[in-house]
């Protein structure tokens, strides 16, 4: 991998202004699911309702699919507030779905996965970071292996294989630790080259976008994890 020759005339503050509203958003998204997330697994009529109806259970899956794809593709065409809206409502339903993991893991585990979860995720974020490596390629290959991973689990939902689904847990931590650190670094490109006199909505609409990439990679790093060190919950 070749060094980078990070454009460095963006005053230095203004970067790290970027960064750390980024990541105060990717924060606010993570709390925002994580309460509502375990607000419901104690709701016995909000799991009823959600998980004992297949059609608004996959319903919400789709409204998922739809905000992110909606964000990602016409964030340039939306107001900072109106994308501000999106990624928080993508929280609360993204909390919602993910509720049924205080049903399948007991508790402690949880935790115990979350920070192990969110201390890989710091070390990779501050490796790419710093690091003067391009990562480009690496991200290259591992968006081919989530394409692979996301192939593998629709073919293990038919096979129900528990060494297939070990492998793919696996295989996906690896992954989405590659793309933690690919994301962070295009993150720091993004804010190295932002013009100085660019809109403060402008700016915003990067954060959330930024939050939105770094939130999906935490998630998807704490799914994976869950699925190899997760404790299941014996309750009837």
């Amino acid at each position: 991998m070749r060094p980078i020759a990070f454009d460095t005339s963006r005053p230095v503050v203004a970067v790290n202004q970027f960064v750390r509203s980024t990541y105060n958003w990717m924060a606010a998204g993570l709390a925002i699911t994580g309460f509502t997330a375990y607000s419901t697994a104690n709701s016995e009529a909000l799991i009823r309702l959600i998980f004992g109806n297949s059609i608004l259970f996959f319903g919400l899956i789709i409204a998922e699919l739809v905000l992110v794809f909606s964000l990602s593709a016409r964030i340039s065409r939306m107001r900072a507030s109106t994308a501000t809206g999106i990624f928080m409502i993508y929280s609360v339903l993204n909390g919602l779905t993910l509720s049924v993991i205080f049903l399948a893991y007991t508790r402690a585990s949880i935790a115990s996965t979350f920070f192990v979860c969110a201390a890989t995720f710091v070390s990779c974020s501050v490796y790419g970071m710093v690091t003067k490596k391009d990562l480009t390629s690496v991200g290259s290959f591992m968006v081919m292996g989530l394409f692979g991973i996301i192939i593998a689990s629709l073919v293990n939902m038919f096979l129900q294989s528990s060494a297939m689904n070990a492998v793919i847990s696996y295989i996906g931590v690896v992954v989405f630790v590659g793309l933690t650190a690919y994301d962070t670094q295009k993150l720091k490109m993004m804010a190295l080259t932002q013009p100085a006199d660019l809109d403060e909505g402008v700016i915003r609409k990067g954060a959330i976008l930024g939050a939105l990439t770094l939130y999906l990679d935490f998630i998807n790093l704490f799914l994976m994890l869950l699925r190899i060190f997760g404790v299941g919950n014996s309750r009837d």
